[in-house]
């Protein structure tokens, strides 16, 4: 591929793959490779589904892009279907294209309405690909919160709290990820977040859930942000909801939604509000819901991470954290996690490689049966590296 440009700073490992059908892809040779990586975490339900791709048919044979001017009732329809999961029933819905433009969307109208500049988030946070939000040096304040990690009282977290009472009086947003911490699976205390969100709150600040990455049934409920009893103002939606196709959305609850329209507000791109895209996101709710995915997600989860976890040795692999299908696999240095993510491959495996952990984010869809296979591989691999270190 001499013609495309590759800047994501990853290696192409597999440059032939000609068909792909549930968590399996296949090259040129016919090799399968289950895909636990879910693409870039986009394929929820996996590859090539067939009642994903019929909407997508029908969808594109009635209307699938729209005018200023003119739109499909589909629009409704799928802002009403993730809406209720978010249990954001009487909100608002923006269908847009990448997770980096649902949290770009959310923080402007967050600083329309409090009239304030500075946005807040935790220091490892990963918030998208926008130089507004890759460039922290300014209007940004970043808490760090590695020491609350290892705080004794951090189950106890009050407001007294050295790390909270850095938190700048005014500002116009908190910007929480639930979880990914830049894709190694750091999950902060609840009674941490809980305060934090009090002190933006008691300040007339908005709070945005960042679920592009721990959305839509990836740490065993809809939202990552649901594991800690608070309620956003906004929810930025991507990778998942569109199955690999690029539609995200930004979720505006009722209360705020009031607010916009009080004092409106602007934005717009070429591809806002897509029919096609909305289609696509009804079509996977839909999925999830009638075939008990989210359940099914708590439910495999546990299982692997109780997997994962009987592999922690101290001497190769340190530590697992995990919620739902969401995993990070510490390991010992970028050599060992090099060798053991190019063997996996290898064998027909796909995980994410951190450089200093694996991450493993499996198609909501993995089956039990899957689930073991891919630890006795991942198991015979370790045995591999540690012989011929």
């Amino acid at each position: 591929m001499e013609h495309v440009f590759f800047c994501t700073g990853h290696e192409l490992k597999i440059p032939n793959i000609v068909k792909s059908e549930g968590l399996y892809l296949y090259d040129k040779q016919g090799k399968s490779y289950m895909d636990l990586e879910s693409g870039v975490w986009c394929t929820s339900i996996g590859h090539n589904i067939e009642g994903i791709n019929g909407i997508i048919k029908n969808q594109i044979n009635s209307l699938m892009h729209a005018g200023f001017c003119y739109s499909n009732e589909i629009l409704e329809e799928s802002a009403q279907s993730i809406l209720k999961a978010a249990g954001f029933n009487h909100g608002k819905s923006v269908f847009l294209c990448s997770g980096s433009e649902a949290i770009e969307i959310s923080s402007q109208m967050a600083k329309h309405l409090t009239a304030e500049s500075v946005s807040l988030t935790l220091h490892d946070s990963y918030l998208g690909a926008y130089s507004s939000i890759t460039d922290k040096s300014r209007n940004w304040h970043l808490l760090n919160w590695e020491q609350c990690k290892i705080c004794s009282d951090k189950d106890k977290c009050d407001l007294s709290c050295e790390v909270l009472k850095k938190i700048p009086k005014y500002v116009s947003e908190f910007i929480f990820e639930p979880g990914s911490s830049s894709g190694f699976v750091r999950f902060p205390p609840k009674a941490m977040i809980k305060n934090i969100v009090k002190i933006v709150r008691d300040n007339n600040g908005k709070i945005v859930a960042n679920e592009v990455t721990t959305g839509i049934g990836r740490t065993g409920k809809w939202f990552g942000y649901q594991h800690y009893d608070i309620n956003p103002d906004f929810i930025a939606v991507g990778k998942g909801v569109g199955n690999g196709y690029p539609v995200s959305i930004a979720l505006i609850n009722e209360y705020t939604a009031r607010q916009l329209e009080l004092k409106p507000f602007h934005y717009s791109q070429s591809h806002q509000n897509d029919p096609l895209g909305a289609s696509i996101v009804k079509g996977v709710i839909q999925y999830i819901e009638n075939n008990d995915l989210i359940s099914e997600a708590q439910k495999n989860g546990a299982l692997l991470q109780k997997h994962l976890e009987s592999i922690v040795d101290k001497e190769i692999i340190l530590e697992v954290r995990g919620r739902g299908l969401m995993f990070a696999v510490d390991i010992k240095n970028e050599g060992l996690t090099n060798s053991i993510y190019s063997e996996l491959i290898k064998k027909g495996y796909i995980v994410g490689n951190r450089g200093s952990s694996l991450r493993i984010d499996p198609p909501l869809t993995i089956t039990k049966t899957e689930i073991d296979g891919f630890i006795e591989v991942l198991r015979e691999t370790i045995s591999h590296v540690k012989l011929f270190r």
